[in-house]
């Protein structure tokens, strides 16, 4: 099988295309011919040495594919089926804990940039029905961390409004999650060509941030100056208080990324004289990916596939992912 691993210290200089033999599985343990993959934020900072990993490290926390055998005792997967990976392999349900937090794939375990991976089956779950492997590999990250900080943390409901910044993988989840569930989506780019992109997905309202620099008080204004119900929050450092600023009294903000940096200078009484509700959302767990993928189903959403390449074109797929060029995921197609 073809497989990339990567040389520490990192950069895509050291993203090595190697062949070696398929793998075979013990007790407990599925084989799965992974067929894509798809890229993040925290796979960029795991390539380019800004999150630690073993020498030889197989990247890339996100996979789908197809069973192709089954070890000992396992019986909740049947060859054939396409399934996509966990984040957390060993967060069923629950809370998070630092235990939990040490078992990432692509980082601290071997992840999916690989033909063939042998893995624990609580490693993964059932794909939607009638997705491609592209389209299940791009849900594994971005599709369960809009989840959790909409749905499970947000429990956002009809006829809230929710603010999504940019549009990567998280923010266009959340816009979808948030038209399903009845709520009013105001989208935010600095290209007037992606926000014609976002109206067509279904946003009611658009922003440019780099034509309204306050686009935190724009983004309150749209809403007749009570505010918005939620933030899908993917910068940071120079966004936070924006969102802030956005947020009605009571209004909830879902720290999800760190795109503009991690230190971020915040206003406590801004916080806490409005009320304001930040939750720091680290993906989640298998159950949130279940309870996504059947809200999927029942409402036919389709995740956004911006590009894919082919697994020898790994170090081109992350260029193509660092120039924040893209619309939607980036993929590779094994």
């Amino acid at each position: 099988m073809h497989l990339v691993r990567l040389k520490v210290p990192g950069g895509l200089e050291n993203l090595d295309l190697v062949e070696e033999d398929c793998p075979a599985p013990g007790p407990g343990e599925m084989i799965v011919r992974i067929r894509a993959a798809a890229l993040n934020f925290h796979d960029s900072m795991v390539v380019n040495g800004k999150i630690p990993c073993a020498d030889g490290c197989i990247p890339l926390s996100d996979g789908a594919g197809d069973v192709v055998a089954l070890g000992a005792g396992v019986d909740a997967f049947r060859p054939g089926e396409t399934v996509v990976s966990a984040f957390y392999p060993d967060w069923a349900g629950g809370n998070l804990t630092p235990a939990i937090q040490q078992v990432v794939p692509g980082e601290s375990v071997d992840g999916f940039a690989s033909q063939y991976v042998c893995r624990p089956s609580r490693a993964f779950t059932k794909a939607p029905a009638g997705y491609t492997p592209a389209e299940a590999a791009t849900l594994t990250c971005a599709g369960v961390t809009a989840w959790r900080g909409l749905v499970v943390d947000g429990g956002v409901k009809p006829g809230d409004t929710v603010l999504v910044l940019g549009t990567g993988g998280v923010s266009l989840f959340a816009l979808q999650f948030a038209k399903v569930a009845g709520a009013r989506v105001i989208a935010t780019s600095s290209s007037d060509e992606k926000l014609e992109k976002l109206k067509r997905l279904g946003a009611d309202a658009v922003i440019n941030y780099r034509a309204e620099p306050d686009w935190g008080r724009k983004a309150k204004d749209l809403t007749d100056g009570r505010g918005v119900d939620h933030v899908i929050e993917v910068g940071g450092a120079t966004t936070l208080m924006q969102s802030v600023a956005a947020c009605r009294t009571g209004g909830h903000i879902a720290l999800v990324g760190l795109l503009t940096g991690f230190t971020a200078d915040v206003s406590i009484p801004a916080l806490f004289s409005n009320r304001i509700r930040v939750t720091g959302v680290s993906v989640g767990s298998r159950t949130d990916q279940e309870d996504m993928i059947r809200a999927i189903m029942v409402n036919r959403l389709k995740p956004v596939i911006d590009r894919s390449f082919a697994l020898q074109d790994i170090a081109a797929a992350f260029r193509h992912y660092e120039s924040r060029m893209h619309f939607g995921k980036v993929c590779l197609e094994l």
